[in-house]
């Protein structure tokens, strides 16, 4: 999962005003430090041996260690979060498609050892940093084609990558339009959130129109344009591309930071994308964290002077004012909340006790569901009223046999995010599953072998030249894109190019 500093947040901030009553003690601590024993009828050779802390001691005070527990323990209870907690359905990973512009100017030695070579890097680099997420790769010149589909397979996009050259693409000019309704064509196929990245060194100012246009067709996808080059490029044109596109405007740098740069952008937009579709954001609560410095501190209630049993009354007290349905661990109880020691519990595997400790109805349900208490996982997810949850429910009811309401469940989460890939996966799973206990229920269980039609023709061999012509030519195919990839998409933009000129319409 991964870790963005920006969104920490504190999950249950109230409790920091704990910092407040720990600084408060401090400070008044601090005030009677070395004033014990002032004013008293002891006898001054007497005192030293009674006194905590006397002038010439080192070490934490008691007053000193029961502040950092107050102000460790606060932290802790206010439950410091900057994960997200994602579904075990939901794919984490945002797709990317790399658009790079071709065309002379893309042969600029400014950014050594050209421009086209830094941004053919820069492909490599990018699906390297992202393995394991899909990436995609468009060529555009005078008209936009798409070298390869998002994939994760990051030697076939580097070998494709490294066949770009500044003359691939007949029709000169900047279609950055047409790299955007591409891009937006081919994301439809994929999950929600896409970004597309323009690798350019110019635009076109006779196309923001159809950019803008473009940009906003295209609800889900965000696009981002990197600069590539150092010298002589044209500001003005690339400004007014990002802003017709609603675009951040970067530039290449050839260093880490443009890595960081589309990889924040692109995952940002996916999280914000796939969050408007599920609802609700949960959040990993990171406060048990502090639980081992919180015991390391109280290793100093053994220091003379520490009140021991004010120590204790305070843990008990603590212990007894929880509900009784959360009361486990007095220790556990006294620097954890339910939902933090549920999670404890769930990250070990241990769900049954997990589903005990939750009061969060949506992590109450998922550890009921992986401990097989369907029942128990149903009455909590239903009281979630996210995609989520219903989509929690739909799955706990199929699991309960009880597809009619599954399906119900699987419509309301669809119903709050349309187009879900998930859901509509389980819902046909739902609904074949119904329709066999349907089958079985009016006795019709006798399954009839599939009828297999012969085809005379198949006889007399008309069709089994077919695929070995078919095998053969995409045998062909591929020696020749082993060979001389460039060439082959060198020829395949041609015969693109040409059938748009012919019908004004992409075959």
């Amino acid at each position: 999962m991964d870790v963005d500093l920006s969104a920490f947040h504190f999950l249950r901030p109230w409790w920091l005003l704990g910092l407040l009553a720990a600084a408060l003690a401090w400070g008044v601590g601090r005030g009677d430090r070395d004033a014990a024993g002032r004013g008293s009828r002891i006898a001054p050779a007497l005192l030293p041996y009674l006194l905590v802390r006397t002038p010439g001691s080192r070490g934490p005070r008691p007053i000193d260690a029961l502040a950092a527990i107050l102000a460790v323990g606060s932290l802790a209870a206010a439950g410091p979060a900057w994960q997200r907690d994602q579904p075990d359905f939901l794919d984490n990973v945002a797709p990317l498609i790399v658009a790079v512009a071709l065309g002379p100017s893309m042969d600029g030695a400014d950014v050594p050892p050209s421009r086209l070579e830094a941004a053919k890097h820069l492909v490599r680099d990018l699906a390297a940093r992202r393995a394991g997420a899909k990436t995609g790769l468009i060529a555009y010149a005078g008209s936009s084609h798409l070298v390869l589909p998002p994939t994760d397979d990051t030697h076939l996009l580097d070998l494709f990558a490294q066949a770009l050259a500044s003359d691939l693409i007949g029709p000169q000019g900047r279609d950055a339009a047409g790299a955007i309704a591409l891009a937006a064509q081919v994301l439809a196929a994929e999950r929600a959130g896409g970004t597309l990245l323009l690798l350019t060194d110019g635009a076109d100012a006779s196309q923001f129109d159809a950019v803008r246009q473009g940009a906003q067709k295209a609800e889900d996808l965000q696009v981002l344009v990197m600069a590539v080059g150092q010298t002589g490029l044209d500001q003005t044109a690339l400004r007014g591309l990002a802003s017709a596109a609603g675009a951040p405007l970067g530039s290449l740098t050839r260093g880490p930071d443009d890595l960081d740069w589309i990889s924040l952008h692109a995952q940002q937009h996916f999280q914000a994308v796939q969050d408007a579709r599920s609802g609700a954001i949960h959040w990993r609560d990171a406060g048990y964290w502090l639980c081992w410095p919180l015991a390391l501190l109280a290793l100093l209630a053994v220091r003379r002077g520490w009140n021991v049993g004010w120590t204790a009354a305070v843990v008990l007290a603590v212990s007894l004012a929880a509900p009784a349905d959360t009361r486990a661990n007095p220790l556990a109880d006294a620097f954890l909340t339910a939902d933090q020691q549920g999670r404890v519990a769930f990250d070990q595997g241990h769900y049954d006790a997990a589903a005990q400790r939750f009061q969060d109805p949506y992590w109450k349900g998922r550890a009921a569901y992986q401990a097989g208490d369907y029942p128990t996982a149903l009455a909590a997810f239903s009281k979630v009223d996210t995609a989520e949850g219903q989509f929690y429910v739909g799955n706990t009811q199929t699991r309960l046999r009880q597809y009619d309401a599954a399906l119900a469940a699987y419509d309301r989460a669809l119903a709050l995010a349309p187009g879900w890939d998930a859901a509509l996966f389980n819902r046909g799973i739902a609904l074949r599953l119904l329709a066999s206990m349907t089958q079985e229920a009016q006795g019709d269980q006798a399954e009839r072998p599939d009828q297999t039609i012969a085809d005379k023709s198949a006889k007399q061999g008309q069709k089994a030249a077919a695929p070995v012509a078919q095998a053969a030519s995409e045998e062909q195919w591929l020696s020749n894109l082993t060979l001389s990839p460039a060439r082959f998409l060198r020829g395949r933009f041609s015969v693109e190019d040409a059938a748009t000129n012919a019908t004004g319409a992409r075959p």
